[in-house]
Order: structure tokens, then C-alpha cells, then sequence
């Protein structure tokens, strides 16, 4: 597709997903929601694929919505165009955290509004030092009210009200504090983690990581007796896993 606004690359077991309209500071448009909502599902699919990586080319990871289209889609009077592009991002978000595969974000410059929506609907964050979140969307009068349900679920209410009144942005260092960055990397180990990283992630069991994902996000919203069942359901499963098998008999041979 030669405008296409990604780039999908699959080696070594990891697929790249590059969000790739630099000049729109890699801003959200229905082509870029629709191009990633295909390349998760495709990548989800794919047997070869052990990790999802989502990255972005130019200086900043993503801007959030692409506020001409934005404009374009308000100024309409078709109610249910404006439905259909909304809950078409939304889908995206609950395709990603659906997909068993686990997705992680390498963030540098600018995530902001339903840019860092994206980056937390990953289920892990590696930022550049120089990396900005915030969702800014109420300076314009407008609400980030897709993303909160991400938001929300990572900060607790209190906090994420906060965030999303004030619409300030905050550092690489804050979300960390936060809890929504995992790791925060100068420039130089921004390089290498951008290729050498997601292969830590991405040698490990692929049933165990699968798994991990599933019960995870399978105990959102559940009560605890429901959540420790859940857990015992799943702890059958992954013994019975070739990968624990083997990996049980592993620790055992070193260890007599």
C-alpha cells in the first residue's frame, strides 16, 4: 500500500508493528486505526509470532486523534459516522488486550491524548528519558473518554481524574512513578532496547506468556474467591503445558 500509515516487520519471532506517518506526528486517523487493528489481528494469528512490538518513526511516538479529521467528522451530522470511528478505536484497545500474545510499546517523544492511550493499551512500556505523556484533550473541550477505561484500570480513579482535569503532560520518570512505564532509557539504551529487549521477552515460554496475559486481564473486574479460581484454572492448564513439563524437569536435573 504505498500511503500506508504502518509498517509490519516479522523476524527472529517478534513482529514490529511501526507506526509510520511521521509528518502527522503519527496521529490517529481511520486508515492508521483501521491498518493497526489488522496487524494486531493478523499478528495474534500468526503461529510464528511470539511478541508483538509497537514503535513509531519520526520524533514522536504518537500525537493522538488526527484532530483535521477530527474536525471534519464534528462539523458532519451523521451521529453514527462519529459512533463508528470512536468505537473502531475502541476496538483496537480491547483487540489488544484480547490477543494472547503479549504487546509491548517503545515509546520516545510525544504520547499524548489517544497516542498514550495506545501505548497503554500495551501490556508493557519501555519510554526514552525525553518521552511526554498526558491526555490534553480538555484543553480543546474535549474529553479523553476512550481512553480512561486504560487509564483508570493503571492509576486508580483519584489519580487518573487528576491527569485527565488538569490535561497536563507529565515525564518518562513520572509514569514510571505512576506505574505505567516499566523501564525508563537514555538514548543509548533506548537504541538497544528497540532491538534487543522484546527478544528477552519473546525467548520465554510462549504458553506460560500466554497464559500470563490471559488470566491477567481474566480477573479484571472479578471478585477474589472468582479470582482464585480462575487462578487454579489456569495453574492446571499450564502444568500440563509441554513448556513446564520440560521446563520443571530442567530446574529439576540442575538442582539433584
Amino acid at each position: 500500500m504505498p500511503d500506508a500509515r504502518t509498517r509490519l516487520d516479522i523476524a527472529d519471532g517478534i513482529a514490529t508493528i511501526s507506526l509510520n506517518r511521521p509528518e502527522k506526528r503519527n496521529a490517529l486517523d481511520a486508515q492508521t486505526v483501521a491498518e493497526l487493528t489488522q496487524a494486531v489481528r493478523d499478528c495474534g494469528a500468526n503461529d510464528a509470532v511470539r511478541l508483538i512490538v509497537l514503535r513509531a518513526e519520526g520524533p514522536d511516538f504518537c500525537a493522538g486523534a488526527d484532530l483535521d479529521q477530527l474536525a471534519r467528522m464534528a462539523a458532519g451530522t451523521d451521529p453514527l459516522e462519529n459512533l463508528d470511528d470512536a468505537s473502531a478505536l475502541g476496538e483496537l484497545f480491547v483487540l489488544m488486550r484480547r490477543t494472547e500474545k503479549p504487546i509491548v510499546a517503545i515509546v520516545h517523544g510525544k504520547a499524548l491524548a489517544g497516542g498514550a492511550g495506545l501505548a497503554l493499551a500495551c501490556d508493557l512500556i519501555l519510554a526514552h528519558e525525553n518521552a511526554v505523556f498526558g491526555f490534553p484533550e480538555i484543553h480543546i473541550g474535549f474529553v479523553p473518554a476512550i481512553v480512561t477505561a486504560l487509564l483508570r484500570r493503571s492509576v486508580g480513579e483519584k489519580k487518573a481524574f487528576e491527569l485527565i482535569m488538569t490535561g497536563a503532560r507529565f515525564s518518562a520518570a513520572e509514569a514510571r512513578a505512576l506505574g505505567l512505564v516499566a523501564s525508563v532509557l537514555t538514548a543509548q539504551e533506548f537504541e538497544q532496547a528497540r532491538q534487543y529487549a522484546p527478544r528477552e521477552i519473546a525467548v520465554m515460554s510462549a504458553s506460560a506468556l500466554r497464559l500470563c496475559k490471559r488470566l491477567l486481564y481474566g480477573i479484571d473486574n472479578i471478585g477474589f474467591e472468582d479470582a482464585i479460581a480462575r487462578g487454579a484454572e489456569i495453574n492446571v492448564i499450564a502444568r500440563a503445558t509441554p513448556d513446564c513439563r520440560e521446563g520443571v524437569r530442567r530446574f529439576l536435573d540442575r538442582h539433584r
